[in-house]
């Protein structure tokens, strides 16, 4: 071989390493899926424990849960920092916490309302004018849940009914940092989010792309930026129709988002702590058909995997919540019937992409166990669902690929051997 074959070789040779260790490092990373719905969990039909066996039946390690520092604080603390001071009352959290750690289920824990005696009396979305109180309450929350690993600093705060004055200074300077270094100082493993931003700042709000910028001037401590990119209307996609010159930041826009993180703070995770789409019935202004949420979800489950440094995706919520001023983005209905997207939600199935004659389509099994889980592709053909190839394993989370030469407007499914569930049918494109 000449000096400049092998030259050619050498360059190949490094090219698919590098190749092959950026897949191997973005399927160790591996975006973490989950759910968040408070009331339903805390005030459901049944008993805890049956709805706790609901939610490990999703198959998604994470439920968010909020703590609110105004309802297990209601007097001022004589020891703030102890979590065995009288004046907390942590019974609801207990319970509730106590519960996830039993069933295997990881919480991803939301620090939120200020007590009336920490802020002169206001509305719990008054920041408190002493940046100490809120972090001798992280302190206390902190060595309260010792196993709790993700933690979030406030609530859509770029938001007036979640925070003022809605300014990211305040926000920064009286909640984030303190509660930042308060939890890590009792766990130095713990992982801290802050931003936790709404999709925009609405009346008397701040944007969120504003929002992260204004965190910067702060100088703002965390260790993943959240954030919450609900679509801007009914039509909207993961990945097509957003406002790409607004600063507004959606699912369809959320490169925006990452691009302002690295920029501003470096290459820190981002985390999506809520998301969802309403459906239509029961909100006949903001909802979309139930067989479309499902595939707007199965399609943001794929878009939040394939982008870099999102490591977090939270469903929001379990069940439709009753007041249609309130939101109606449930995998069931109020009376507990099933939505499409609650069989979409434990099976995840979209379509990649296109090659030629060759569909690429994405899939995840959720059975709620790690490692590798066997699967099996089904064609419609001739109004008989036929097996594709030999059953294959996923990667270790349960994620798999496939290309497969097939018509436009065929339809696939997968089954999920083990647990004998399929997923909903996917029409090729």
């Amino acid at each position: 071989m000449t000096t400049t074959g092998r030259m050619t070789l050498f360059v190949l040779l490094v090219a698919l390493a590098a190749c092959v260790a950026a897949n191997s490092v973005r399927a160790s990373m591996g975006v973490r899926y989950g759910i968040q719905d408070d009331a339903w969990l805390e005030f459901g039909p049944g008993t805890l424990n049956q709805r706790l066996t609901t939610f490990k039946r999703l198959g998604v390690p994470l439920v968010r849960f909020t703590l609110r520092w105004n309802e297990i604080a209601r007097q001022r603390p004589a020891h703030p920092t102890s979590p065995r001071d009288p004046a907390y009352d942590w019974r609801r959290a207990d319970r509730v916490l106590r519960g996830l750690r039993r069933y295997g289920l990881t919480p991803v824990l939301t620090l939120v309302g200020t007590p009336a005696w920490a802020n002169g009396g206001r509305a719990p979305n008054f920041a408190p004018p002493r940046p100490r109180d809120f972090r001798r309450f992280a302190t206390a929350a902190a060595s309260r849940y010792p196993w709790v690993r993700y933690w979030l600093i406030w609530n859509e705060p770029n938001k007036r009914l979640w925070l003022r004055p809605t300014r990211s200074g305040i926000y920064v300077e009286h909640l984030l940092n303190p509660g930042y270094e308060a939890i890590h100082a009792v766990l130095p493993h713990a992982r801290v989010g802050g931003g936790a931003t709404g999709p925009k700042g609405a009346v008397g709000g701040v944007a969120p792309a504003t929002w992260v910028r204004g965190m910067a001037a702060a100088h703002a401590k965390f260790d993943a930026y959240a954030h919450h990119p609900y679509p801007s209307t009914p039509s909207e996609t993961p990945s097509s129709g957003g406002c790409k010159n607004c600063p507004s930041i959606t699912m369809a826009t959320i490169k925006k988002l990452l691009i302002l993180v690295r920029r501003s703070f470096g290459p820190k995770p981002v985390w999506l702590t809520e998301y969802g789409y309403q459906t239509n019935p029961p909100d006949t202004f903001l909802g979309v058909p139930p067989k479309r949420q499902a595939t707007m979800l199965s399609l943001a489950a794929m878009r939040a995997w394939r982008l870099p440094r999102v490591t977090m995706l939270i469903q929001y919520l379990y069940r439709d919540e009753p007041a249609l001023s309130r939101f109606q983005s449930g995998l069931v209905f109020t009376d507990d019937r099933w939505k499409p997207s609650l069989q979409g939600f434990r099976l995840p199935f979209a379509q990649m992409g296109r090659r030629g004659l060759q569909a690429i389509v994405w899939g995840q099994i959720r059975d709620g166990r790690p490692g590798r889980k066997s699967y099996r592709l089904e064609v419609l053909r001739r109004n008989v669902w036929k097996r594709v190839g030999h059953d294959r394993l996923t990667n270790d989370n349960g994620v798999f690929i496939r290309t497969i030469r097939l018509k436009r407007g065929a339809l696939l499914r997968i089954l999920s051997t083990r647990q004998r569930r399929l997923s909903l049918q996917l029409r090729i494109r």
